[in-house]
């Protein structure tokens, strides 16, 4: 019997199923070879090789889409290919690409290796995406700690400035904590559950189907509900919910901006997949519990974020804390979804119109950072609009779809998750989402200020010019298709809309 089962299990290693992430791996050890096959004036090319490997995956997955192993399990339980999966997928690669087009205007600028920062980009962009696709909690605990060690070493990466040697150290620290409250609340599932033998095969508490069978049949038992929120409380820690927010600003602050961009972004997007898998899958015996503890969650989130991020004069804080607030948006999307299921599709189309609007925030802000990727004052904004009326507009496009202006794709995001809420019957919590987004306007429209009105001065001072450097006719085109791409999600935003509520 023994040998039928492992026979199985090898039979389920369909290598097929993961090729995207197999492609990405693969580029990222060729970049490391060829750093030491090409001499050293052509390693500019090797950024545009983890391009084109991006490039490469975001095309077979577009493809393939629909027929990419869909509903089935592979690698003996280890990875179940979903719909949800897949539209992970494709963000992951977009978000990736959109990193690479930050990272080509901020490294060259420094001292520091650029080959090694782009094979952190597609390791880490492979784990993502077996993150979100895992069906076992020791599959999802070796690909989150893939994702976070990589982030240890981005968020550093310019060790020569103290402030991103901080921000690292700040990382590492709050991030080593997550991971053991996570990998406690791993142990305490696995433990209540023990091992269960069905038709002469072995199950562990290991496994996402055996976990939510057992909290089906014993809701109220106190390990497997501890397990669980510590569970919740590791993956609040990814994506920024309040009280595990504490990391967010300074880490932003200190990062390099393409990395407080894959942070933000990326980062985030696995956090909320993720959440939506054990909200809806592993955890939903415990609808009782989990409404409360995530409307809780959200609301706090909102306040937090919002009230913070009113003082602030630094771009990187600002968009971390901002960032804060977007999480209790998306965490009202995931707490209506446990009732009403076209919100996880809200939650979705929220994200990419974050990803979006955040991406050419952070590709203005890039090439404002200056020398050393510090200069992020929103002082150093001023007269952006006269000296660079490109970057200033593109700034005001993100920054308004961001604070919910109509008739931006922020907009369209926040009223899905809003519609969702409603119908969910969370009023309390609509009411603390609709006063944050009236708050969120205050400091949002401070920025846009700062870009296009001059700042009163003494009479006879005069503003030094700004420190923009002119972007290339490749970042210039990226810009502005997601700044276009935002408009007309505000208008037209059904394709995207229905292809996300109807998966």
């Amino acid at each position: 019997m023994s040998t039928e089962l492992l026979q199985a299990a090898a039979d389920s290693n369909q290598w097929a199923a993961i090729f995207p992430e197999l492609i990405l791996a693969c580029a990222a050890l060729g970049l490391l070879a060829l750093e030491i096959v090409l001499p050293k004036s052509q390693h500019r090319l090797i950024p545009t090789a983890a391009v084109m490997a991006l490039l490469a995956v975001l095309a077979g997955l577009v493809i393939n889409f629909d027929t990419a192993w869909l509903g089935e399990s592979t690698f003996a339980g280890l990875l179940r290919h979903n719909m949800p999966g897949q539209i992970a997928r494709v963000f992951f690669t977009i978000s990736s690409l959109l990193v690479c087009s930050i990272a080509s205007v901020v490294l060259p600028r420094s001292k520091m290796p650029r080959v090694e920062f782009y094979h952190l980009v597609l390791v880490i962009t492979a784990a993502m995406m077996l993150l979100v696709q895992s069906n076992h909690f020791v599959m999802f605990f070796v690909a989150l700690e893939t994702i976070t060690i990589g982030f240890y070493i981005l968020v550093s990466y310019f060790r020569d400035n103290a402030l991103t040697l901080e921000a690292g150290l700040k990382y590492l620290v709050t991030g080593a904590l997550s991971s053991a409250i996570m990998l406690f609340g791993i142990v305490l599932l696995y433990g209540a559950v023990g091992r269960v033998e069905s038709g002469g095969v072995v199950h562990t508490g290991f496994e996402f189907d055996v976990v939510a069978d057992f909290l089906a049949k014993n809701p109220d038992n106190f390990l497997g509900l501890l397990g669980a929120l510590l569970v919740l409380s590791g993956v609040g820690f990814k994506i920024g919910a309040f009280p595990f927010q504490i990391w967010i600003p300074d880490v932003y602050q200190g990062a390099p901006t393409p990395v407080t961009a894959f942070l933000a972004v990326s980062s985030k997007a696995a956090g909320f997949a993720v959440l939506l898998t054990l909200v809806h899958n592993v955890f939903a015996p415990l609808e009782a519990v989990l409404v409360p503890v995530l409307s809780t969650l959200a609301a706090a989130t909102l306040l937090f974020g919002n009230l913070s991020a009113l003082t602030q004069r630094n771009a990187k804080r600002l968009m971390g804390l901002s960032g804060v607030s977007h999480a209790g948006f998306l965490l009202l999307g995931v707490t209506a979804s446990v009732t009403v299921p076209w919100a996880s599709g809200a939650v979705w189309f929220y994200l990419f119109t974050y990803m979006f609007a955040s991406m050419a925030v952070f590709g203005v802000m890039a090439h404002l950072a200056g020398e050393d990727d510090t200069q992020q004052d929103l002082d150093g904004y001023d007269r952006l609009a006269k000296d660079r009326p490109f970057l200033a507009a593109v700034l005001a496009i993100g920054v308004g779809s961001l604070a919910g202006i109509p008739p931006l794709a922020g907009f369209m995001g926040k009223l899905l998750v809003f519609m969702a809420a409603f119908e969910a019957k969370l009023y309390t919590l609509l009411a603390i989402a609709i006063v944050c987004v009236v708050v969120s306007i205050y400091y949002y429209f401070g920025w846009i200020k700062a870009a296009w009105f001059e700042t009163w001065r003494p009479e006879g001072e005069t503003p030094a010019p700004v420190s923009a450097t002119a972007p290339s006719l490749v970042n210039t085109a990226i810009l502005a298709s997601l700044a276009l791409a935002t408009v007309l999600l505000g208008f037209f935003q059904q394709p995207l809309s229905t292809w996300l509520l109807n998966r």
